[in-house]
């Protein structure tokens, strides 16, 4: 082409045109050749946790030892301002590659004999970023601005602000615009000043050389010309120019916050990892949280118990609000930064009230009929209640407030392990993941393992049952019963009726939280009854066998809290139980929250009927007072009430009679075994009268309450390999009578009072026979097995 007859002027345009297309066709070759294949940054990036709010609660650093957050989708724009300023003013008009910056670089580093100018838009350095290519050779320019004109084909400009922002050196191992806010100035960088945009905007042109804390002068003097600049360009007025000037400059790095260090750890750990992380949690109240926490750490030390672990649920959705995973005090040797809330522990007696409500709602009992607390042995399983003691009948609601192991373990018997197991997986305790036959009796009373985790979202699951009843237009919503929830989510669908009876029915949820918020405390800690009147706390503590684990959880309509304390190592210790160990940390936790109105109780589910007041029974006939009470339908076909009965009296009412003229009586009988503990704690309890000379009535005065009726035992083998025993018990209604013992017909001895005997019958089948002296007979047969019969239950103890 003869350019010469033209004009210089547009001579020299048709000059830049042609070169500027010849430019143009070999980027479009290069770009042909290097096509990134995959994404531009592959480096690792750090695991990044903020609350609910924005607030960051901590973070780690990437797997290469860079503090390197995920990209954000925006950058602030006070930051993007200057950047631009700093960088490459024309950046928001060109496609990546500015020639007249080229061509001037190259002049200028021509002139000088070396590189002191790049020339590169801040897309190309976005291309040097990715590329991870240092050098500064003409090669190695085209191969960034070949790679930045596929930039900008690909990414709109706002991302591209991004990709730098996120992966530019900002000095030391701070790497991004976010890790460097918080890192240099402690704050989310959309919260940064003129000023502190600045200083990060002039870093990334020479981090190694000038960054807070190294080369504090020109560090100043580079941020206060890009103030002047903009000013310049009106981005700030003079007032902002004037403050953004008298601001300090940042001192070397700081430490980023450990606000919820195991949550964080533990996310890592399920696939979070170099995420970016939006919780549920409230950073003020995981705060207050870990530090009520470690207030009580001193008084757990004081008995050599080192961890504890707590978890704060926002009861209607599920949200985690706050997580403590373990005590910062307990130090690494006693594994403080093992997340104990994910760990599995004894369940000691917080799963008693999920067989409590599924029994309700199978129509087995009634609130407060009374139960037999009475010595119980199942094979070689006698449970035993906390003191030792035992009540002989005792209300259901009552068992469960005071925890007693007797009458749960009985309860468990009745309704069966198996349909138990399936109702606490289905409350989503999945770390109870063994057969019936392997937990046994043993359930409900510490043989279990499951964690504060999944405890705390069965809990709240009760909770949100009863709190959602009847809302919207529906009985039931499906996804109330659910595991706690720490990470945010999308707004989600409108809730949907349930399909189907529920796991646990809101009216047996509703009678297991008020006998729940009917927990008996020790006379010293009588101030808990006002405090939980006042917040109507639901709450159930629990020991583990050995005193290895101590439990206390607690639900209003609005809050559910789990604690749990103990030694990460499973070491027991005296006195760690749920009542003294973790309970007070309990209530501490919840004096952090507001009072909560009390649950509305589910009348569409409830169903009005007389009980007897002294039996918590079905009122029958011959019960001489009744009250009125709300009972789940289904409790409507237990039976009626067992222990008033009809007697005649002679007419001095000291005697019985069968007489015809005998005077009527209602009498509240037990049956003999708990008959005989109950009137230990009831002075007021009135024996049946005895029968005056010449007449006998045709019940039984015994009761043998080991062993069952054809019950299948193994004679344990002692430690020095002799055979051992098993004990029969028996409870007479006269406490001075007179037992006479018979083994498959033959006279074994006497008994009076306490009525015990230790006998070691082989194997094979055996009837035992007792005689009072007044000629009452008690029949009980049973079978001894060898351990080697598969027939045998296992107990565990």
């Amino acid at each position: 082409m003869n350019l010469a007859h033209l004009p210089r002027p547009l001579r020299h345009r048709r000059w830049r045109q042609a070169g500027l297309a010849a430019l143009g066709l070999v980027l479009a070759v290069a770009v042909a050749k290097w096509w990134p294949a995959g994404p531009l940054f592959s480096a690792p990036r750090s695991t990044v946790l903020l609350d609910a709010s924005g607030e960051l609660l901590g973070a780690t650093a990437a797997t290469d030892g860079q503090w390197r957050f995920p990209v954000a989708d925006t950058v602030p724009d006070r930051f993007a301002t200057c950047l631009v300023q700093f960088e490459d003013r024309g950046f928001r008009h060109h496609l990546g590659i500015s020639p007249q910056a080229l061509v001037r670089a190259w002049l200028q580093n021509r002139k000088a004999g070396r590189v002191v100018s790049g020339g590169s838009t801040l897309t190309m350095q976005v291309a040097r970023l990715a590329r991870g290519d240092r050098r500064r050779s003409y090669g190695a320019k085209l191969r960034e601005a070949a790679l930045a004109l596929w930039i900008e084909l690909r990414y709109s400009k706002q991302q591209i602000l991004a990709l730098f922002a996120a992966n530019a050196p900002f000095g030391g191992n701070v790497v991004g615009l976010d890790a460097a806010a918080w890192r240099y100035f402690g704050r989310p960088a959309a919260r940064l000043s003129w000023s502190e945009c600045a200083t990060l905007a002039v870093l990334p042109n020479a981090p190694s050389a000038i960054y807070p804390g190294k080369g504090h002068q020109a560090l100043r003097a580079k941020r206060d010309r890009l103030l002047d600049r903009l000013l310049a360009v009106h981005a700030i007025d003079s007032t902002e120019w004037s403050l953004a000037k008298e601001e300090p400059l940042p001192g070397r790095a700081r430490e980023l916050p450990r606000r919820a260090p195991h949550l964080l750890a533990t996310l890592s750990a399920q696939g979070q990892r170099g995420k970016l992380l939006h919780s549920t949690l409230n950073a003020t109240l995981q705060d207050r949280a870990t530090e009520a926490a470690d207030r009580y750490a001193p008084r757990l030390l004081a008995n050599e118990v080192h961890n504890a672990a707590a978890l704060i649920l926002d009861l209607p959705s599920g949200n985690v609000l706050a997580y403590v995973g373990n005590l910062s005090a307990a130090g690494a040797e006693h594994a403080a930064a093992v997340d104990l809330v994910q760990a599995r522990r004894s369940t000691g007696s917080v799963l008693k009230p999920f067989l409590y409500a599924d029994m309700l709602q199978s129509g087995e009992l009634a609130p407060d009929m009374l139960l037999a607390d009475v010595p119980t042995r199942y094979g070689s399983f006698a449970p035993r209640n906390y003191d030792e003691q035992y009540a002989g009948a005792v209300p259901a609601s009552e068992a469960l407030s005071r925890s007693l192991n007797v009458p749960a373990v009985r309860l468990l018997h009745a309704h069966g392990v198996d349909r138990t197991l399936r109702t606490l997986r289905a409350m989503g305790l999945n770390s109870i993941d063994r057969t019936a036959d392997n937990y046994g009796l043993s359930l409900v009373v510490g043989g279990a393992e499951s964690t504060p985790w999944e405890l705390a979202g069965a809990y709240a699951s009760m909770g949100r049952v009863l709190l959602h009843f009847d809302r919207l237009g529906m009985r039931y919503r499906n996804g109330d019963i659910r595991p706690p929830q720490v990470l945010a989510q999308p707004a989600g669908e409108a809730p949907s009726a349930l399909e189907g009876p529920p796991v646990l029915s809101a009216s047996a949820i509703h009678c297991t939280l008020n006998a729940l918020q009917g927990v008996a405390r020790p006379a010293d800690e009588a101030g808990w009854g006002q405090f939980m009147g006042r917040k109507h706390i639901a709450w159930k503590t629990g020991t583990s066998f050995g005193h290895r684990d101590a439990w206390a959880i607690g639900l209003t309509s609005r809050y559910c809290i789990a604690v749990w304390t103990g030694n990460a190592s499973g070491e027991g210790r005296p006195g760690l139980t749920g009542t003294l160990a973790a309970a007070p940390l309990l209530f501490d936790l919840f004096n952090l929250l507001p009072n909560a109105p009390a649950f509305e109780p589910p009348y569409d589910e409830l169903a009005r009927a007389a009980v007897c007041r002294t039996s918590g029974f079905r009122a029958g006939i011959d019960c001489p007072q009744a009250d009125t009470a709300w009972l789940p339908p289904e409790a409507l076909r237990t039976p009626t009430c067992p222990f008033h009965r009809r007697i005649l009296l002679d007419p001095a009412r000291h005697w019985r009679t069968s007489a015809g003229d005998g005077q009527p009586e209602t009498w509240f009988v037990l049956p003999p075994g708990m008959e005989h503990y109950y009137a230990l704690r009831h002075p007021d309890y009135r024996p049946l009268p005895p029968w005056m000379p010449g007449n006998s009535g045709s019940e039984q005065p015994m009761e043998i309450l080991y062993p069952e009726p054809g019950a299948k035992l193994l004679i344990p083998v002692q430690l020095d390999g002799t055979r051992g025993n098993m004990v029969v018990e028996v409870a007479h209604r006269n406490a001075g009578a007179q037992l006479f013992w018979d083994l498959d017909g033959t006279y074994i001895g006497t008994t009076r009072g306490d009525h015990r005997m230790a006998l070691s019958p082989p194997e094979g089948g055996h009837r035992l026979t007792l005689t009072d002296g007044e000629g009452h007979v008690l029949h009980r047969s049973f079978t001894i097995i060898t351990s080697g019969n598969s027939a045998a239950p296992m107990h565990a103890p």
